[in-house]
């Protein structure tokens, strides 16, 4: 399964990159192929490419704000969580990822 995604924070430091770290991490061993794009206090770091988009069975919005870009994800299907719950749940996360795309 291809998964994108947006890790974002209300202070966009630590919570995002842990956010992403977690997310990934939990994706690569569950045997997914995964890209998460960070939105913090130096902007947009490892940005999606349209064809990523295009290609992605799912995203994953790890968002505690208003994320920039988020129209570009339209048709495609989206779990939204807070960033809590990518750092502190992240294997289950991505179960519940799989069990949505395999719907």
């Amino acid at each position: 399964m291809k998964i994108i995604g947006v890790a974002a924070c209300t202070v966009g430091i630590a919570h995002t990159y842990i956010a992403q770290e977690k997310l990934e991490s939990a994706a690569i061993k569950a045997g997914h192929e995964i890209h998460i794009e960070t939105q913090g206090t130096i902007g947009i770091e490892n940005e999606l490419t349209p064809e990523q988009i295009k290609e992605a069975d799912l995203v994953i919005l790890a968002v505690d704000v208003k994320i920039n870009g988020r129209e570009r994800f339209e048709g495609k299907r989206i779990i939204q969580v807070p960033t809590e719950i990518a750092i502190k749940s992240p294997n289950k996360l991505i179960e519940k990822a799989t069990e949505v795309v395999n719907q």
